[in-house]
């Protein structure tokens, strides 16, 4: 008998031990619930005139980046004052989410920009969709 031939079968508890041990660990280092995402923030709403302003920013940079030509994009660079200063009634965002919606605004793709500029149909990534419409 060659010694490969039985090297699986020694180790073959060691390995269900190993792959236990790995299983334990990972449900170990999993994220608290109800603090998935949050990094340890404690919750704090957004400033909105905070928020608008560093939105304004951003899509003004964008829109130059990405050569999209649009009046929203003129808005964004020329006329500030045309963005919003509150956020709807009963609508309350948290610091965390205004975080994660930049971060998507910053990294997006230019087509992706384009299509949130869009004079006629904006879209809106679902990050910053923090107060939905209800369904008419």
């Amino acid at each position: 008998m060659s010694v490969s031939r039985h090297f699986p079968a020694c180790f073959a508890g060691q390995r269900s031990h190993f792959s236990l041990a790995l299983l334990a660990l990972l449900f170990c280092i999993a994220p608290t619930p109800g603090d998935v995402g949050g990094c340890g923030q404690k919750p704090q709403e957004l400033d909105p005139g905070v928020f608008f302003a560093s939105k304004e920013a951003i899509d003004c940079q964008r829109c130059g980046e990405c050569g999209i030509e649009s009046k929203a994009c003129r808005d964004a660079c020329q006329s500030p004052e045309t963005y919003p200063t509150t956020f709807p009634d009963r609508c309350l965002p948290l610091v965390h989410d205004g975080e994660v919606c930049l971060r998507k605004l910053q990294y997006a793709s230019c087509g992706d920009y384009a299509s949130y500029m869009n004079d006629v149909s904006p879209s809106v990534p679902t990050e910053c969709n923090f107060c939905p419409e209800p369904a008419p």
